[in-house]
């Protein structure tokens, strides 16, 4: 066996397929009524969930309140590998990230505060049994829990500020693949949990007039952490080949990356806003990724596998429109750039660039409203060659073509005081 394919399946450390709505495996399912508008939020104040897009425009959200979201995550995946015709396809599973969101202030003050709790990377998989890339992957489990407590002022009527303290609180990963030997395959699973660590996330938001306003934020990268504690496990390994696999810990770190946003709302009129950004990923700060393991495994202990991520775009664009004083309706899309260069395209992330579309709607009753989201999205079909992988040294990944559609509904519910 190569380390090399250990460290494959090893790269989806905190990472994944489960990938919703953003490239490589970034995930941004953090507010329902945003994700109907096509992920929109950072020019916009709409409820709590400023705090995660931008936490400058909690200020100006009038109204106190909770919300609870919610997310199903339902990927249909397909893989062809290279000289076949044989189409293997994913093992059913379901990936639910939700996000929760309190804010208070005083009703005519210029300060919110608040906490939030979301989670912004998770996935789960099983490739189809005997599939071409069973050394590669054949199943992945990731969970993940971010913290942060938001604070947001306004300076004057039309600008304000804030940021919040973003805490990786839970990181938790299993991941599993298939051992070639000389006449049979072996089993070896991963399973480790990320250290607790920080971040911040910031922004600004200027409202000049009733029609328009802008905003600006930045979410800082934060390294996930397994600390030479994570478990290696090895099964159906005979006993002449025991001494080549003695590998109890290992400890990786994989980077969270910075994303810097930029929005736009326009409001023509009473009833009537929309919303156009941009997200721009340091996903170049990704070029390898380091394993070291506590005992060896084939007479090594350290290795390294090639990344090589590029920083990418994502582009979004969506609205709502009040129908009535209870309904309103929202659509939206975005387009999304993959990070992820020819030739280090990996199993737990066939990513390619993204295409999505999204509806959702909210209806108003006293204090509660109830929000519902649906996404459609579309990662283009990606086809990686072996020369690709003989040409970048990348050969412990398999050839062959991804193909990927994700349906998530979405549902939210909001209690304002």
């Amino acid at each position: 066996m190569k380390l090399k394919s250990l460290l494959l399946v090893s790269g989806a450390l905190l990472a994944g397929t489960g990938s919703a709505v953003a490239g490589g495996y970034q995930v941004t399912l953090a507010g329902i009524k945003n994700n109907g508008m096509g992920g929109v939020g950072v020019g916009l104040s709409l409820d709590q969930a400023a705090m995660f897009y931008n936490p400058g425009a909690l200020a100006m959200v009038r109204e106190r309140g909770v919300q609870l979201g919610g997310n199903v995550t339902l990927a249909r995946n397909a893989f062809v590998a290279e000289g076949s015709n044989m189409q293997r396809e994913l093992r059913n599973s379901v990936v639910t990230p939700f996000s929760l969101y309190a804010g208070f202030g005083p009703a005519e003050g210029k300060f919110r505060a608040g906490i939030a709790v979301y989670t912004p990377f998770g996935s789960k998989l099983g490739y189809a049994n005997g599939w071409e890339g069973r050394t590669a992957l054949t199943d992945i489990d990731l969970k993940s829990v971010f913290v942060q407590p938001t604070f947001s002022y306004a300076i004057t009527d039309e600008l304000s500020v804030g940021a919040g303290l973003v805490v990786l609180a839970y990181g938790a990963v299993n991941l599993q693949r298939d051992i070639a030997l000389p006449d049979s395959y072996g089993h070896i699973e991963l399973d480790g949990k990320a250290k607790t660590k920080l971040g911040f996330n910031a922004g600004i938001y200027y409202k000049p007039s009733d029609k328009l306003s802008i905003g600006i934020s930045h979410r800082s990268k934060i390294d996930a952490v397994v600390d030479n504690d994570g478990d290696v496990t090895f099964t159906n390994i005979p006993e002449s080949f025991r001494s080549r696999f003695q590998a109890t810990k290992f400890g990786a770190t994989l980077p969270l990356p910075a994303t810097t946003s930029v929005g736009i709302g326009v409001m023509p009129n009473e009833n009537l806003t929309i919303g156009f950004d941009v997200n721009f990923v340091q996903w170049s700060k990704y070029r390898e990724l380091r394993f070291d393991f506590d005992q060896q495994i084939n007479g090594q202990t350290t290795s390294v596998s090639k990344r090589n991520y590029q920083d990418a775009l994502t582009f979004r664009l969506g609205g709502q429109y009040k129908l009535t004083s209870g309904l309103t309706v929202r659509a939206g899309g975005s387009y999304d750039m993959t990070p992820v260069p020819d030739g280090y395209v990996t199993p737990e992330t066939p990513d390619n660039d993204r295409v999505s579309g999204t509806v959702g709607a909210s209806y108003a009753f006293g204090k509660f409203s109830l929000d519902l989201s649906g996404q459609f999205i579309r990662i283009q079909k990606r086809t990686e060659t072996q020369a690709d992988l003989v040409n970048n040294g990348t050969t412990d990944r398999v050839a062959g073509t991804y193909k990927t559609n994700i349906v998530i509904p979405g549902l939210g519910l909001n209690y304002t005081f």
